[in-house]
């Protein structure tokens, strides 16, 4: 399943593209559970911090929830664009010099599911860190599945929704 990109974030026009996936060994229900629950980011994924829902229900990301937070050093402003649970998430992110878009595809599969994020970026600061920091964000979002692979395999979040 390709992600959805809208026109402005396609990565053939976008300065800066990573692409990441991996094969989780858990349902795709457990994983979604996990990813949603933004808050809890900053205690698993050591590249988010201050992760707070500015508006929207909590505890779990929706279509249309936008929150702030801080990753990569950079404070990111981000709202919900895309929400399929189990199968897509997608938020845009607003900072000074950047303006970006990341998304998910989760498949199943038979061990778990695949679970493929991409992000695409436009502007200055994202120009300067492709050029000085090349590998930063692959391997951030690398780091990411691998740590959403650990959480998974301790089964749902409290009050997560199978």
């Amino acid at each position: 399943m390709p992600i959805r990109w809208p026109v402005e974030f396609e990565p053939a026009g976008s300065p800066v593209f990573v692409s990441n996936e991996m094969e989780i060994a858990a349902p795709a229900e457990t994983v979604w559970a996990w990813l949603i629950r933004a808050e809890s980011w900053p205690g698993w994924y050591p590249n988010s911090r201050n992760v707070r829902i500015l508006e929207g229900s909590r505890p779990d990301l929706a279509l249309g929830t936008r929150f702030r937070w801080w990753t990569f050093g950079v404070r990111i402003e981000s709202v919900v664009r895309e929400f399929e649970p189990c199968e897509r998430l997608a938020w845009d992110a607003h900072a000074p010099g950047i303006r970006a878009y990341h998304a998910w595809v989760f498949t199943r599969a038979p061990a778990g599911c695949h679970v493929l994020t991409e992000e695409t970026q436009h502007g200055f600061v994202a120009r300067l860190g492709k050029f000085f920091m090349p590998h930063r964000m692959h391997r951030g979002h690398q780091l990411w599945l691998e740590r959403l692979a650990l959480k998974a395999r301790e089964g749902l979040p409290s009050g997560g929704k199978p």
